[in-house]
């Protein structure tokens, strides 16, 4: 059973990556740090070093602000395009207990496409939001954007089929509201 919570673990961190990839690396190295409830192995656990939980904390704050501003988010969602896939793969193979089950390899790759997947969705998605609000709710979508990273990233680590529950959710909802918007442009044409 704690394969599989840590196996949920390693998808909850991975599909946040994709959202933002500093918060889950960032949670992940304070949570090393300063609790038991994450132990990193090497070479991963390089993410509790101060440089590194430093670093983090500023690449978020950057992130978190361009982001948040129309044109510059798509700017960010290039840049990241590289970003968040590699952000995945290293949540992915490092969360506790998966690297000794799964070939550390085979779990880069899942990372990898998990986080490149849920970054391509929300970087297809964001420049439909842009265009039709006039950039007016890119900070809105980026809040949230935030918080379901923050939140998918704390379960996953606390209770991680709420975790991925939380996650299934927060995607189901988006493309609900994605398919609503559609008919409603549809229907206005």
């Amino acid at each position: 059973m704690e394969g599989l919570l840590s196996v949920f673990t390693a998808f909850g961190l991975s599909a946040s990556a994709g959202l933002n990839a500093y918060l889950p690396l960032l949670v992940v190295a304070l949570l090393a740090r300063f609790t038991d409830l994450i132990t990193l192995k090497p070479p991963w656990d390089a993410l509790e070093s101060g440089w590194t939980i430093g670093v983090l904390a500023v690449l978020l704050l950057i992130e978190m602000f361009v982001d948040k501003v129309p044109a510059l988010d798509s700017v960010n969602d290039v840049i990241q395009t590289v970003v968040r896939p590699a952000a995945g793969a290293v949540l992915f193979a490092a969360s506790a207990g998966v690297v000794s089950d799964v070939h550390p390899v085979l779990a880069m790759i899942c990372g990898l496409l998990l986080a490149g997947g849920v970054h391509a969705a929300k970087a297809t998605a964001r420049p439909v939001i842009t265009g039709t609000t006039g950039g007016l709710l890119n900070p809105v979508v980026s809040t949230i954007e935030d918080m379901v990273a923050l939140v998918v990233s704390v379960l996953s680590v606390l209770l991680p089929i709420l975790g991925v529950l939380f996650l299934l959710l927060a995607v189901a909802l988006f493309i609900r509201h994605l398919r609503h918007r559609q008919k409603a442009a549809a229907t206005r044409m």
